[in-house]
């Protein structure tokens, strides 16, 4: 790390010079100072790396390398002694320090480590910016819209971000941004320096799933010729985020509920246990108290999981934040496609907010990005979302056919949508189809309905 700024601490002034001409000669910016106290304020000078002798004529070393790291934990610290015991080395490498070189010292040992250490700076700064600028697209206001259905959302995630509840379950329809809200719980809590890994438990053949979560021991199965670190472990100190939890196999829950409750687990061919500190958040567009009544997710970790849930409303719940939805969006893509789209038409966001939106969030971005790439004009017309020509629109919205319908078809069809987008609640789906309750029990009886509604 060319230019650094090194502050060398010893009383003999031979020694400081010493290290002085030869930090410079390799291009460094070189402070100096004789006491500890000196040094301290050198210190809030701003400095890469401190040189520090054991013995200074105020204090000793390692009482100015408690300090240093107290003011800033990331500045690196190297111990120049020659008086140096097994039990003041453990000490000081307790506090932080990063090497001791005991004098008389070689200069160009001395310089090697410098460099090592320098490098050891920066990369923990570029981690600390990478995980920084990670973290930066997931405060809060990244879950758009003011309706009272995000906006109790975005202040139960404030809670539980803050609190330190271990596992949390996050539900809802796909596609209501539940690996967003995962991201926001995480770069907001204490965890957010830790690292996040996820998992789709759908997603991986059952055989590899454990092996992905535990880890593995060397020979635990064929393939198996190094040891491997699973997530758990790799995540300790941060989060864990469990997509589709409902799928994961009936074999592999105990030993998750082992997990969350005992915070220990085995590696796969294991025999000793391994303790990390992660949060666990699992994610489900399932009923998993049905899936508990069938068989197939256990009981005792559904309420190990449930102990925090959190509901993310399906899209047609908060229809009034669409606007800003898209907004966002159009921000988005213009960036990101380097466009300068000014927004929607009139007539456009007329039909997008008779849209069903069944594929809630997701459905919206991926229609605005495909307007964004398809369209040349200024603004994005009805034309731009072949969505709008969906026959899952609100009913004064669908154009009779030139080949002509069946009524009683397309009338099941549409009862049918809005049970399905209502959850089954037949209230809710007689709003969507501008019916009361007696004309929906009507018709989920006349098509024989009755077991997808309640």
């Amino acid at each position: 790390m060319p230019h650094a700024t090194i502050l060398v601490v010893d009383d003999e002034q031979l020694i400081r010079w010493s290290l002085l001409e030869r930090l410079r000669a390799d291009g460094h910016h070189v402070l100096e100072a004789e006491t500890g106290s000196a040094a301290l304020d050198r210190v809030r000078e701003g400095v890469d790396l401190v040189l520090l002798d054991y013995r200074l004529p105020d204090m000793d070393g390692v009482a100015v390398l408690r300090r240093i790291k107290e003011y800033d934990p990331d500045i690196l610290v190297i111990m120049l002694t020659a008086y140096a015991t097994v039990e003041t080395a453990v000490e000081a490498m307790k506090i932080g320090a990063y090497h001791f070189a005991n004098k008389p010292f070689n200069l160009d040992d001395v310089a090697l480590t410098v460099t090592n250490a320098l490098e050891t700076t920066r990369l923990r700064r570029e981690v600390r910016r990478l995980r920084a600028s990670q973290a930066q697209p997931y405060e809060f206001d990244r879950i758009v819209g003011e309706s009272p259905q995000i906006t109790g959302l975005k202040q139960l995630l404030r809670k539980v971000a803050a609190s330190p509840a271990s596992t949390v379950l996050l539900t809802g329809e796909s596609g209501t941004g539940k690996d967003l809200a995962a991201k926001v719980l995480h770069y907001n809590s204490e965890r957010a320096n830790r690292p996040f890994m996820n998992i789709t438990c759908s997603a991986i053949p059952e055989s590899l799933l454990e092996s992905e979560l535990f880890g593995h021991e060397r020979g635990a199965f064929t393939d198996a010729r190094q040891q491997k670190r699973g997530l758990l472990e790799s995540a300790d100190g941060g989060t864990v985020f469990l997509d589709e939890i409902g799928e994961m196999v009936p074999g592999l829950q105990p030993k998750l509920l082992r997990f969350l409750e005992e915070k220990a687990f085995k590696r796969v061919g294991g025999q000793h246990d391994i303790r990390v500190d992660v949060r666990v958040i699992g994610a489900t567009n399932r009923n998993l108290e049905d899936q508990v009544k069938s068989g197939r997710f256990r009981e005792d970790l559904y309420y190990r999981l449930n102990v925090l849930p959190i509901h993310l409303p399906p899209l047609r719940a908060h229809l009034e934040d669409l606007p800003a939805l898209v907004a966002f969006y159009v921000d988005l893509f213009n960036r990101e496609f380097r466009k300068s789209v000014r927004g929607v038409t009139p007539a456009a966001m007329r039909g997008l907010q008779d849209y069903g939106w069944p594929g809630n969030v997701r459905e919206v971005r991926n229609a605005v990005e495909r307007a964004m790439l398809l369209s040349e004009g200024p603004w994005l017309e009805p034309s731009d979302f072949p969505v709008l020509g969906s026959p899952v629109r609100a009913a004064h919205g669908i154009s009779l056919p030139a080949e002509g319908v069946k009524l009683d078809e397309l009338e099941r069809s549409l009862v049918v949508q809005a049970l399905e987008r209502s959850g089954g609640n037949q209230t809710r789906a007689a709003t969507l189809l501008g019916l009361n309750r007696d004309q929906i029990r009507y018709r989920i009886e006349k098509f024989g309905l009755v077991k997808t509604a309640h």
